[in-house]
């Protein structure tokens, strides 16, 4: 049986290694960041079955990896954080937190509030649901092959994959891309893109278009 993968984001890294320690000690395989940039691009490059989450990060505040993911990747989260007001757990649980756990963590009680949301989720996320676009390497993978994109191509699907599920508008695209000069110029990018995924633009899957709006890219099909 494989060990069920946990992206574990917590910046005290004393903290940090407890967890993981015990974690990995109950046969869970466990990946620490202690950023929210870093937990983001994990969660966009790797497969993993549950998100424990701090909330004050040095970088930015955790819930902006809840709204990150958000609507595009079925992911149990336990939020974990030195707050124990009502407020704290109610936006934890508004921005999609499956459950939350107040600071100093109980290391016997995470890892039975893990296997409650692990057999929770079972149904509803498994292992060949993984994204169907991925960052690496200055490159994207599309089901798991390398795309050939021109340079230009690679940044318009750069964007759209990091604001995946999110409508991108036209002016954003172009304001974005230095190399691009005009929606014309945009969507006829934006053309050859879905000639290398297949896409069909009338009825486009991946990549849609938000008429009078812009581009929407779809990293899960269910």
């Amino acid at each position: 049986m494989k060990a069920h993968k946990i992206l574990l984001v917590e910046d005290d890294e004393t903290a940090s290694e407890m967890i993981y320690y015990f974690l990995q000690e109950c046969h869970f395989n466990v990946t620490p960041v202690f950023t929210v940039t870093d937990g983001i691009s994990q969660l966009n490059t790797n497969y993993f079955d549950l998100l424990i989450l701090d909330i004050n990060l040095p970088d930015f505040n955790g819930f902006e990896i809840l709204k990150n993911i958000k609507n595009r990747i079925a992911l149990p989260v336990i939020v974990t954080s030195a707050y124990s007001d009502r407020k704290s757990k109610l936006t934890a649980f508004k921005y999609g937190a499956s459950d939350y756990m107040v600071k100093p963590l109980d290391l016997e009680e995470l890892e039975a509030r893990i296997w409650v949301q692990l057999g929770r989720h079972s149904a509803i996320r498994t292992e060949d649901q993984q994204p169907l676009f991925k960052l690496q390497n200055r490159m994207v993978l599309f089901k798991g092959n390398v795309l050939d994109l021109s340079t230009i191509e690679f940044e318009i699907l750069s964007q759209l994959i990091q604001n995946a599920n999110t409508v991108l508008g036209r002016d954003t695209l172009v304001g974005a891309l230095s190399s691009i000069s005009s929606h014309r110029s945009l969507d006829n990018h934006i053309k050859n893109i879905r000639k290398k995924i297949g896409d069909n633009g009338k009825k486009a899957t991946y990549l849609k278009t938000v008429y009078g709006v812009g581009y929407k890219l779809h990293t899960h099909i269910f």
